[in-house]
């Protein structure tokens, strides 16, 4: 999958907003190119939530690990929670097991964020199409409940 196949999948949910800081918008230069998405049915990008999945296409200070300083590598993350990231990796995420993150198209614990439950894949391709499309998509119906609730209790 390519990001721009990605982004057309997620996009196709529904009230997704989906931001691509650039130069032109204020956002900061470690941001440029990278992408994240949050379900927004108002298309504002909500208060007090993170994106449900993001596109990163570059290393950052403290996430080197998955070497995304290759040419043409990025990765993406999806905001799976415990029921899924378990189910998919076979251990809870503060279950820390060593990995190499740079694999290309395999699921794995995010290199920062798995105690969170996240998980990623490292350009994503064939191996990892069918279960990357079932966590985005649980993941933005798991956005769209808190979304709900938020909204509920206002």
């Amino acid at each position: 999958m390519s990001i721009d196949e990605i982004i057309e999948y997620i996009e196709t949910m529904g009230a997704v907003l989906t931001l691509r800081p650039g130069p032109e918008d204020g956002s900061p230069e470690i941001a440029w190119g990278d992408v994240f998405f949050y379900y927004a049915p108002d298309g504002r990008v909500p208060t007090a939530t993170q994106p449900f999945a993001t596109i990163v296409t570059k290393d950052y200070p403290d996430d080197t690990t998955s070497r995304l300083d290759r040419p043409g590598a990025f990765r993406l993350n999806v905001s799976a929670g415990t029921e899924a990231y378990t189910r998919w990796i076979g251990h809870s995420p503060r279950d820390a097991a060593d990995q190499d993150a740079s694999v290309a198209d395999v699921l794995l614990p995010h290199p920062v964020y798995r105690s969170a439950a996240w998980l990623s894949v490292v350009n994503p391709a064939a191996r990892t199409d069918s279960p990357i499309r079932q966590l985005l998509g649980e993941a933005h119906a798991r956005a769209r409940r808190r979304y709900d609730r938020r909204v509920e209790s206002h």
